[in-house]
């Protein structure tokens, strides 16, 4: 179980280091066309490992429409309304925003799933509001404002609780891996249009070392870390590995400090306390069902 801890913990700090990754790579590349590449990537890695266990399914009509959906909203514009907002939003207010996920995602499965919805869950989100407006705010109210990058990393959390709620409903029908190979193809199919045509100028980088960190971000976030919490998840209780998964945006802000030598404001400690609070209160009674969440 020590061991299976250890592997849990190393997938969240992947997972919580991606936001810093990811703002790295967008100095290297325009967002569609990173968005584009990325899945690629993903889809290669899937492909392998699809062939490898000789997993192809077919699926209905009503499943195939869902997955197109799936692979539209969950994929697609996840990833790249992600990649936009981390042109200039901070990566470590971007973690903390989407440390919120959980929370929608217990509104949306209230309304769409019949799952209850407790006072526990609304106090949870007052909590967690309070700290977004510590970490965004910077404790002055005059300062906020609608800033773009932020905006799109709201995005990106909104079509991650709707991926989350989405494939809780076809994994009643179809396997994981079936539904996540199916739902790329269809995001990269739908991104190649807009990788040359959705962005003013259109980058890609010259550089190998941002080419090896592109590959090598898709495949180890979006693939091998999955893999190994799924395969983990299995000998540990599920409230404490749901803990864990909370614990990226702490991550992100350290990986920000050594990386991008952004330093750690005490506001922003303060924000990300509340934030992380709000959460595990607010999931309390959800926790089994978000630790099998799939990440970016």
């Amino acid at each position: 179980m020590f061991k299976s801890y250890l592997w849990l913990t190393l997938c969240v700090v992947v997972w919580g280091s991606n936001f810093v990754f990811g703002k790295m790579l967008v100095q290297d590349f325009s967002p569609s066309l990173l968005t584009s590449l990325r899945l690629l990537f993903i889809v290669i890695f899937l492909l392998g490992l699809s062939l490898h266990k000789k997993h192809f399914k077919r699926v209905n009509r009503s499943e195939f429409i869902s997955i197109i959906v799936l692979g539209v909203i969950g994929v697609f514009i996840n990833q790249w309304s992600f990649f936009v907002g981390l042109e200039t939003a901070d990566p470590t207010t971007s973690a903390l925003i989407l440390a919120t996920t959980p929370i929608l995602t217990g509104f949306l499965a209230a309304v769409f799933l019949k799952e209850k919805l407790t006072m526990r869950m609304l106090l949870g989100s007052i909590v967690a509001i309070i700290g977004i407006y510590f970490v965004v705010a910077k404790g002055d109210l005059s300062s906020v404002h609608f800033e773009k990058g932020l905006m799109w990393i709201v995005v990106t959390m909104v079509t991650f609780s709707i991926m989350i709620v989405m494939t809780r409903v076809l994994s009643q029908k179809v396997d994981s891996l079936t539904i996540t190979f199916y739902s790329n193809v269809v995001g990269l199919f739908v991104s190649i249009p807009f990788a040359f045509f959705a962005d003013p100028l259109v980058r890609i980088s010259t550089n190998s070392y941002a080419w090896l960190l592109l590959i090598g971000t898709a495949v180890l976030v979006h693939g091998i870390a999955t893999l190994i919490w799924n395969n983990n998840i299995r000998h540990v209780d599920a409230s404490k590995a749901s803990i864990l998964s909370n614990l990226e945006p702490f991550v992100a802000m350290i990986m920000g400090f050594i990386l991008l030598y952004k330093p750690i404001a005490g506001v922003e400690l303060l924000g990300s306390m509340f934030i992380v609070g709000g959460v595990l209160l607010s999931t309390y009674q959800h926790k089994t069902q978000i630790a099998h969440t799939p990440k970016k």
